[in-house]
């Protein structure tokens, strides 16, 4: 041992807060671990989805590979565990510093945070420096600490093979040596053998009172705990998450079929709310707190959620807020397809159209509300050109509708569309309209129904040999997903379109899948 090894190892107070920081470090790994272990719905998916540096197209395939991204997460709970007991026990801990140092610095390569400079942007990130990057210097620090100088089981491994090296070299044989009851030199401590022992043991009983407590935390936790709370861990590879269902639930990936060129999978993520309006009847808080649920991250952790399920298109509004959020996605390495839902104006039908198609939209369609309007005011005109406008754009084109005479009328005349968004759903739930409530389904004054009449508008869509996207099955949240997926696709659509939170989107998937590897008739040859 070198006189520097000799007198740091000599030096009580460095050698106690060194182990105090090896052992805090290690409680930190040790808890991200147990609770990604702990928790079900952990994945380190919408993490790595949201890498943007080095090496961010190998952390999205993985992301984008449920099979990969199920075999990192173990791995990495297999490591911060690892890691974590062995920075405790003060065992194997060059080796744990340094494979912790390496496992940090892929969490801080895969979003470092380098998103501002701006003082005061996050607690934990100033210009470039965070927690991870903070943690990771320590380790290595302690990384080069001779071993005999850290208090834990490696001091304690060494004092014991120095004792027998000194003991066999004073009698001269290799002849197994026993430990004495008193002392015997250490070589460089001069330290008796039990208070040695005794003082590398103290990480012992730390490291139990750890996992009894964290036992006991997850025993007890209250259902709200369950269901509410997310990973709680600031620089590791976690995103604070309520989803329900990891992917690890999903059964398999959602079914597809053809929209003109377009390969569309037959669950569609709707925008309502991504964009922060829900049908909500009287419970006027729910858009607000959409706004509030739904930010950036969460809707990019959405759609991601989409992808991975095999739900390769959602349909969104045209405005700023969604051309800025898909743009952040798609650089990400986010591709899903944007079916866009335009507003054509009276005096200018074509710009919300363009401002579509120029931002990346594979498809689009005039909007319910205002195409239900056009065709009320005798405006099929507008209609028509907005129609003729999107396919000469090169892109499928549509119409939405609430009413089914808006369908009939645009196929009386012979309009060219690609396919059309009609509103389906049995009127078989609590809240449906009552007979003494108006029936004028185009304002939606109510706000509790939007299929009048779904037996005219199974029959009707029998006889119109184009692709169907059916929305609002399940009455704006009002029907289970299993009867009104069920109730779309046996009645004739070839899509269905429903906003999803993201706890919802691989039950969703499963429930389409279950209903289509099942039994059943469909009333309505498939037109996609």
């Amino acid at each position: 041992m070198s006189e520097a090894s000799k007198e740091l190892s000599q030096n009580l107070p460095v050698r106690a807060f060194a182990m105090i920081m090896r052992v805090l470090i290690g409680w930190h790994f040790l808890y991200e671990g147990l609770v990604k272990a702990f928790d079900d719905r952990w994945s380190s998916g919408p993490y790595l989805m949201q890498s943007k540096w080095l090496f961010s197209d190998l952390f999205h395939g993985i992301a984008g590979s449920p099979a990969l991204l199920r075999a990192v997460d173990l791995l990495t709970i297999a490591l911060l565990l690892l890691v974590g007991i062995g920075l405790m026990l003060g065992l194997l801990t060059r080796i744990s510093c340094f494979a912790g140092s390496a496992l940090l610095l892929l969490f801080y390569v895969a979003n470092p945070p380098f998103q501002s400079f701006q003082f005061g942007l996050a607690e934990g990130h100033y210009l470039g420096v965070n927690k991870t990057l903070i943690e990771m210097a320590a380790l290595c620090l302690l990384g080069f600490f001779p071993r005999e100088a850290l208090i834990g089981l490696d001091r304690l491994l060494a004092f014991w093979s120095e004792s027998k090296k000194a003991a066999i070299a004073a009698s001269g044989t290799k002849a197994a040596v026993p430990i004495e009851d008193n002392s015997f030199s250490f070589g460089f401590a001069g330290l008796s053998s039990r208070r040695e022992m005794l003082k590398n043991l103290t990480v012992v009983p730390v490291l139990g009172g750890f996992v009894l407590a964290a036992l006991r935390r997850h025993g007890w936790r209250s259902y709200e705990e369950e269901n509410l709370a997310g990973v709680d861990s600031t620089s590791q590879a976690s995103i604070k998450t309520v989803s329900a269902s990891s992917l690890d639930d999903l059964k398999a990936l959602a079914p597809q079929g053809t929209l003109g060129d377009l390969k569309v999978s037959r669950l569609i993520c709707g925008g309502n709310l991504i964009s922060g309006f829900a049908h909500a009847r009287d419970l006027i808080y729910v858009s607000p707190l959409l706004k509030s649920y739904f930010t950036d991250e969460k809707v990019m952790e959405t759609l991601w959620l989409c992808e991975s399920s095999g739900i390769n298109t959602a349909i969104l509004r045209t405005d700023e807020d969604t051309v800025r959020v898909l743009g952040k996605y798609w650089k990400r390495g986010g591709k899903i397809q944007w079916l866009a839902q335009t507003y054509p104006k009276i005096d200018d039908v074509k710009g919300n159209i363009d401002f579509a198609l120029d931002n990346g939209a594979v498809g689009a369609f005039v909007q319910g509300n205002i195409a239900d309007s056009f065709i009320k005011d005798g405006r099929l005109d507008l209609v028509e050109q907005a129609v003729d406008h999107i396919r000469s754009r090169g892109v499928p084109a549509g119409s939405a509708a609430h009413a089914i005479s808006t369908v009939q009328a645009i196929e009386d005349a012979g309009l060219p569309t690609d396919f059309y968004m009609k509103t389906l759903h049995h009127n078989d739930y609590w809240s449906a309209r009552r007979d003494n409530q108006q029936d004028d389904v185009i304002t939606n004054k109510d706000d509790n129904y939007w299929e009048m009449t779904p037996e005219e508008t199974i029959r009707y869509m029998e006889s119109v040999g184009k692709p169907w996207i059916a929305y609002k099955v399940l009455a704006a949240g009002a029907i289970a997903p299993e009867d009104g997926f069920r109730f779309a696709f046996q009645n004739g659509a070839d899509f269905a379109c429903v906003g999803m939170f993201d706890f919802q989107i691989v039950d969703n998937v499963n429930t389409i899948t279950g209903i289509f590897s099942g039994d059943w008739e469909r009333r309505r040859p498939w037109m996609a």
